[in-house]
């Protein structure tokens, strides 16, 4: 591989704490460390409908990039930029990094949901391939967002091995790693865990309160009304989420849309039981034996499902013992950054 080079695009700040900027900085040093020659393009932030401004701030650091070159850019930035998209997609060889479909994301309207629906079609139609993270999204690219079969590569994020979480707390130490969206369901989980007061757990919400500060102060409000305060800690960003995971004993999130779910793979990956919303790629992603899934947006069903696992420690060790077995099932790093090498590697010779 030490032959291919590519330019790898992404909106805003790399380091930003999200699942997929994350995907991004752990695929980006795999390339390099397997021999790709990878240079980082930073665009501005083009989140929603981009202003003109914004758009020929993107247009010129893209003309700086010379002909021919494999450009793969993030599709948090691609799937808004389809006039410019258009006018490059015969310089450049085009690839698109989709982590899932900007019209999925939770509390659009309609007018703005089918505007990115018809941006994000027009641009993935300028991409000579695209690299999408579960086989669910590369389903709904095919089926809703007419991309071709052969030019959907599944990539899955990879896990690092690490050592499994004892599960020993007492009280239970319920895990939640998200930034505070509506996507993630924070509301729903914070219901569920109401009627739950005279059970022995702790929560803790980890994940920054920046993306939608008006959201992450209204959950804030949520469990103050609730007289969850003692209960339900917000930890906003930590710089460690390994220690998290293993000063947990039961992961939660009941998300309403997951594209893949990094945090659920890490979370086996520590051998925590899982708790989630059945939505999106999660039931490919969290077997039967290591979590319990229930509907989306279904306050009683999380309720019943947190009072089980909360009250049956077999229940507990059982879907501990299932997370553990599919821990040893994770692709790594390096399975992924080799499956978009090769895809990388045949574009750059189309």
């Amino acid at each position: 591989m030490t032959d291919l080079s590519i330019y790898f695009a992404y909106p805003g700040d790399l380091e930003t704490p999200t699942g997929g900027y994350r995907y991004d900085r752990r695929l980006i040093g795999e390339l390099r460390r397997i021999g790709v020659n990878v240079e980082t393009v930073a665009l501005p932030h083009c989140s929603g409908i981009p202003d003109q401004p914004v758009l020929s701030s993107v247009q010129q650091t893209l003309a700086a990039i010379p002909d021919e070159a494999v450009v793969v850019i993030d599709g948090l930035a691609f799937g808004v930029l389809d006039d410019i998209a258009v006018a490059e997609a015969q310089r450049l060889r085009l690839v698109a990094l989709c982590h899932h479909p900007l019209a999925l994301e939770t509390g659009l309207d309609e007018r703005h949901r089918q505007a990115l629906l018809v941006s994000e079609r027009r641009a993935l139609k300028c991409a000579r391939a695209t690299v999408v993270t579960s086989a669910h999204t590369r389903q709904i690219l095919i089926d809703q967002l007419a991309v071709p079969p052969e030019r959907v590569s599944v990539a899955l994020p990879g896990t690092d091995r690490v050592p499994f979480a004892p599960c020993d707390g007492d009280p239970i130490r319920l895990l939640t790693v998200a930034s505070l969206t509506r996507r993630k369901a924070h509301d729903v989980l914070i219901n569920s865990l109401a009627p739950l007061k005279a059970l022995p757990w702790q929560a803790r919400f980890v994940g920054g309160k920046g993306f939608d500060p008006a959201w992450a102060r209204s959950l804030q409000e949520q469990v103050n009304t609730l007289e969850l305060s003692q209960r339900i800690h917000f930890a906003g960003t930590v710089e460690d989420t390994q220690l998290e995971y293993q000063q947990a004993d039961v992961f939660v999130l009941p998300s309403r849309f997951e594209g893949y779910g990094m945090v659920f793979a890490e979370a086996l990956a520590a051998g925590l039981p899982v708790l989630a919303g059945r939505s999106g790629a999660v039931p490919d992603v969290v077997p039967e034996a290591a979590g319990l899934l229930v509907a989306p947006d279904d306050t009683q069903a999380l309720t019943k499902a947190l009072q089980q696992i909360l009250t049956s420690k077999p229940l507990r060790r059982r879907l501990q013992g299932g997370a553990r077995k599919a821990a040893a099932t994770l692709p790594s790093w390096t399975n992924t950054a080799t499956l978009v090498a090769r895809k990388l590697e045949e574009v750059s010779n189309l």
